[in-house]
């Protein structure tokens, strides 16, 4: 069977920076995924966008209701793209919009590490039990790690830094050169530097992360 591993050359890394245009939706799919009907939306997979003002409980149901929340969107075509929810038993009456986030590029990314979290173990044996017997908790995706070669002025580097000071939750995208896009949300735990004779000064970003890793 051929290989189907790719190159890691010309993967990037971004950093959530702000919010784009919102792109107007006239139709949203019962069922699950829901598929989201918005002409030109210009938007890709991985990008997330966040909805709001439809009419109709699929946007105002207070258990599924997609008003207010965010979304990872895929299976993007022209004028439609896919969100993970579910609508069935809800109804669109009109309207709504999805407002994209906006991403800064980081600079001289050398490396990358991460998604090596593990699920919880939760331990169910009991006195009837002939061995241990466990059963896994929710799965935790752990940190991830960015090696760059330092520059205080690279947009993106410094707005990893401003996270990492305010302590502030952010997206971010992982863009693989096959088109596939890994978005998450975290915090940035720290930036150490290092150098020496005869070196560049280098350093890393290190990302908690929190909840899902989303792979468009």
């Amino acid at each position: 069977m051929p290989s189907s591993s790719f190159s890691a050359q010309g993967t990037s890394f971004q950093i959530s920076t702000g919010t784009g245009g919102a792109k107007t939706i006239t139709a949203v799919s019962i069922g699950f995924p829901a598929i989201v009907t918005s002409t030109a939306h210009g938007l890709a997979n991985g990008d997330v966008v966040t909805i709001a003002a439809i009419t109709g409980t699929v946007g105002t149901d207070a258990t599924n209701g997609l008003n207010g929340k965010t979304f990872v969107i895929s299976n993007v075509t022209a004028n439609t793209f896919a969100i993970q929810a579910n609508t069935l038993g809800l109804a669109y009456t009109s309207g709504g919009t999805a407002t994209p986030q906006t991403y800064t590029s980081v600079a001289n990314v050398k490396s990358f590490n991460g998604f090596g979290g593990m699920a919880s173990e939760i331990d169910v044996t009991n006195l009837s039990s002939t061995a241990k017997e466990f059963r896994l908790g929710l799965q935790d995706f752990g940190t991830i790690t960015i090696e760059v070669s330092v520059d205080y002025s690279d947009a993106g580097q410094n707005a990893l830094r401003t996270a990492q000071a305010a302590g502030t939750e952010r997206t971010f995208r992982l863009n693989f050169p096959n088109a596939r896009v890994a978005t998450f949300n975290g915090y940035v735990k720290g930036a150490p530097v290092q150098g020496g004779v005869d070196a560049t000064v280098e350093g890393s970003f290190e990302i908690r992360i929190n909840g899902n890793v989303t792979v468009a």
